[in-house]
């Protein structure tokens, strides 16, 4: 009776003894049945804290970095929508409609107008070629080449005189009014013909014409391998003083310029319409401008063209501009 009691008592000393080191395992976070479970639902239970550790810290909020971004991405719409109302506000294409008729007067100016207009005393900026330079020509006809731009102000303004004088050798189809480009550019919205899409019939010479770009600065024309030769070659600092601005204007073999050859103020403020009266007024500044640059241009064409035709080039104006030429 009394061994049954002592085993009676061991055992639960023993049972006692396995729940204490049960106990004591569980606070040590030795691994049990119980974290077993847990673990397998994915959560993961923290190490007890010892005293003197720190806190966790809580991980920091990142500020988002887009907020810069936006703001500066506002202001540069604003100021782009300030941009286009001013730009807008500015670009007065109207100055280049031309009514009906008025680019046939352009292109038959009275020889008398011209006669009493006169030439300068000295053609402005003109260039004579190279002595030796190689006959520039197509067909079996010599070649006036103009390659230029249309938002280009000096072109628009180079253009006026151009057509006066071609016009007296032969015949121009398809012209069509414009402006250069608006404000900021020099000169702005300055009335003006392009010579894109027109074309030259001449029984005397060929003209050869590129513009490269739209008003808004868009690619338009692609010159011809021709055109491109002819512009690299000659359109240096050696020969136009320039190294390749535009209009460039090339004269057979015998003349070249970059630029325009008179006041480009004379049409500023105007639109196309009292250009063309004005220039048929040979009283007009306009005229005296535009026409005294037509005279010495038709006085380079009658160089290249032997003189022909003959009741062109034997004016006494066109005789006085041709002894006004620079010389290679």
């Amino acid at each position: 009776m009394a061994n049954r009691k002592r085993k009676s008592t061991a055992a639960k000393q023993r049972a006692k003894a396995r729940q204490q080191q049960r106990a004591a395992a569980a606070a040590q976070g030795t691994p049990g049945a119980s974290n077993q479970a847990s673990s397998s639902s994915g959560w993961q239970p923290q190490a007890a804290r010892r005293p003197g550790d720190r806190a966790p810290r809580r991980p920091q909020r990142r500020r988002s970095s887009r907020t810069p971004w936006l703001l500066i991405g506002g202001v540069v719409v604003v100021v782009a929508f300030f941009v286009v109302m001013f730009v807008t506000k500015n670009d007065n294409t109207e100055r280049g409609n031309a009514s009906a008729g008025s680019i046939e007067k352009l292109t038959s100016v009275p020889a008398a107008t011209l006669e009493d207009v006169g030439v300068p005393a000295q053609p402005s900026n003109v260039n004579a070629l190279p002595s030796g330079t190689p006959a520039v020509e197509q067909d079996g006809k010599p070649v006036l080449l103009y390659f230029g731009a249309e938002y280009c102000p000096f072109c628009a303004v180079e253009r006026w005189p151009v057509v006066v004088a071609l016009s007296r050798f032969g015949t121009f189809s398809d012209l069509k009014s414009t402006t250069s480009a608006p404000a900021p550019e020099t000169l702005p919205n300055t009335p003006t013909v392009t010579f894109h899409g027109s074309s030259y019939a001449s029984d005397y010479l060929v003209f050869s014409s590129v513009e490269t770009a739209t008003r808004d600065g868009n690619p338009l024309g692609t010159p011809t391998a021709f055109q491109q030769q002819l512009f690299d070659r000659y359109n240096v600092e050696a020969v136009t003083g320039s190294s390749g601005a535009i209009p460039f204007v090339m004269v057979g073999n015998r003349y070249a310029w970059a630029g325009s050859q008179y006041d480009t103020g004379l049409l500023e403020g105007k639109n196309f319409d009292q250009i063309v009266t004005a220039l048929r007024d040979p009283k007009t500044d306009i005229a005296k401008g535009i026409g005294g640059a037509a005279n010495y241009i038709t006085a380079m064409i009658c160089q290249i063209t032997n003189g022909q035709p003959a009741d062109v080039c034997s004016s006494a104006v066109i005789q006085q501009a041709q002894g006004a030429l620079p010389t290679a």
